[in-house]
């Protein structure tokens, strides 16, 4: 069971890295800022990442992919990191990281639509059933924090714009999983598949950054330790590890149900929120976690 499910399990796992990664993007954001938490966090993974390919494959980029590989994963890299991600980030400063997750678990119905449609990836009824119930037992979890949220501090005015930014991150990011799977198609390695992802997003904020000058207020203050920990965490915890397996997930298991698993993330908050931050869990999100751990159980058996 264990090798057949290898690509869910990653995925899996996967949500348990992007947890710690909103988490730390979270705190870094409302310091330093949308743009900057960009920058920074793609130079560290960046670095890491050719670091761990140049120990692993002896080379720092893989100089020996195919240039329609290049192509594939250039586009899946600024798709997916410099417009998502800048996008998400954006809508985690407007919304917060639970109201930003409700948005974002429209991606594996979004991923599962467009793998159909490009890849003809066809689920089976009981795997429609069980994505079906996860995606809405995340849902209700997440509407739970929200309307919680709503009740004590009031509305937002900027909450129109946060959900625009998040369903634009919903978008460019279910792109990344299908230009991801065309990239890896034929067995590339994940690894090398996401040095390419890394390097293109990188390359795609800072040379803006440089051309504009902002590049200059990178490092400026506001910079505590707290956020830079935070940035070098997130970092490590996403683009890094959390990215890999996801490739991982998307190369070994179907499109719609690995989206499905990594999507898992407001789930896997519910933890850290009541005995970190000591928050309250009400009825409504136990209700969805019991939804969403169901889903998953249909979606790992059958």
């Amino acid at each position: 069971m264990t090798i057949e499910r290898i690509g869910e399990l990653a995925a899996l796992g996967t949500s348990i890295l992007w947890t710690l990664t909103y988490v730390q993007f979270t705190i870094a954001v409302r310091v330093i800022g949308a743009s900057r938490l960009n920058r920074l966090r793609l130079a560290v993974a960046i670095v890491l990442l050719m670091a761990a390919h140049a120990v692993v494959y002896r080379t720092p980029i893989p100089l020996d992919a195919e240039a329609f590989r290049w192509g594939w994963l250039v586009l899946s890299g600024v798709f997916g990191f410099a417009i998502s991600d800048a996008m998400l980030f954006s809508a985690l400063l407007h919304l917060g990281a639970h109201r930003t997750s409700l948005v974002m678990a429209l991606i594996p119905v979004v991923s599962a639509v467009l793998a159909w449609a490009i890849f003809g990836e066809r689920l089976s009824t009981i795997q429609i059933l069980g994505a079906g119930v996860t995606v809405s037992g995340i849902a209700l979890v997440v509407s739970a924090r929200s309307a919680d949220a709503t009740k004590e501090g009031g509305r937002s005015r900027r909450a129109l714009a946060g959900v625009l930014f998040a369903l634009g991150a919903v978008a460019a990011q279910s792109l990344r999983y299908i230009l991801s799977v065309a990239g890896m198609r034929g067995g590339y390695p994940e690894l090398s598949t996401n040095v390419i992802q890394i390097l293109a997003a990188t390359v795609a904020v800072w040379i803006p950054a440089f051309l504009s000058g902002a590049w200059r207020s990178t490092f400026l203050p506001p910079f505590t330790r707290r956020a830079a920990t935070a940035t070098i965490g997130g970092a490590v915890a996403g683009p890094f590890l959390g990215v890999t397996l996801s490739l991982v997930a998307l190369s070994r298991a179907q499109v719609g149900i690995a989206s499905t698993l990594m999507a898992l993330v407001p789930v896997f908050l519910l933890p850290f929120s009541r005995f970190v931050l000591k928050e309250p869990i009400g009825v409504r999100a136990i209700a969805g976690t019991g939804l969403a751990v169901g889903g998953v159980a249909v979606l790992l058996l059958f």
